[in-house]
């Protein structure tokens, strides 16, 4: 298999390849930034490409975009990135399309190098591999979301609500009466964190919190 590595960390970078030759991938080319990846990959269309999470020259998330450029234009090349820490974010960014051939490792697990060397072979092979870290702080993201405490019967109201239905008419939808719609309206808001206002700014942004549109406070 053939790889392609873009760290700006000298030592790293070494640590890297050495663990990868090691485990029997051959190393086509060592690069310290995106743009230098882009053309590497664009050159030698490697099994996999290892990416620094943060590289030159703003150090923020150069190596992500890279790698989501990377997954659109040469989809048979996986991406495997390093982290300093977690961020869920990037994590979640890489995933959300494809999790075929996708990897989000911190730093720290090169220093186990069969590990490593294993994590790589999967992703090459079009597998996955998410540090437990990253598996963590997403579980505990998806679980921190206020859309989870509603009940079965509140998620109706609102995707009605959502489709410009008024109390009235999401009362006969559902045969109850609209006092009880009105009771599951109010616990929605106070379920999504919305604060006491106008009743209907808050509809608007109960519905926009349901498609997605705003984020929770």
């Amino acid at each position: 298999m053939r790889a392609v590595i873009a760290e700006d960390s000298v030592l790293l970078r070494i640590g890297v390849v050495k663990v990868l030759e090691m485990a029997g991938f051959e190393v086509c080319a060592e690069e310290t930034d995106a743009v230098g990846l882009l053309s590497a990959v664009q050159e030698h269309r490697p099994d996999i490409a290892v990416v620094d999470v943060r590289m030159p020259p703003g150090f923020t998330d150069e190596g992500v975009q890279a790698a989501l450029m990377i997954r659109r234009q040469w989809p048979d090349t996986s991406v495997l990135l390093l982290s300093q820490y977690v961020e869920e974010r990037y994590a979640a960014d890489l995933l959300a399309s494809n999790t075929s051939g996708v990897g989000y490792l911190l730093k720290q697990r090169i220093a186990d190098v069969e590990e490593f060397a294993e994590s790589a072979r999967r992703v090459a092979a079009g597998g996955t591999a998410l540090d437990p870290q990253v598996v963590a702080q997403l579980l505990m993201r998806r679980h921190s979301d206020p859309l989870d405490r509603l009940t079965r019967r509140e998620r109706d109201v609102l995707e009605l609500m959502a489709g410009g239905r008024s109390n009235s008419g999401i009362a006969a939808e559902l045969v109850v009466s609209e006092s009880a719609v009105a009771k599951h309206i109010n616990s929605i808001f106070t379920k999504l964190d919305l604060p006491k206002a106008d009743a209907d700014h808050r509809r608007v942004l109960a519905v926009l919190r349901f498609l997605g549109v705003a984020d929770s406070p």
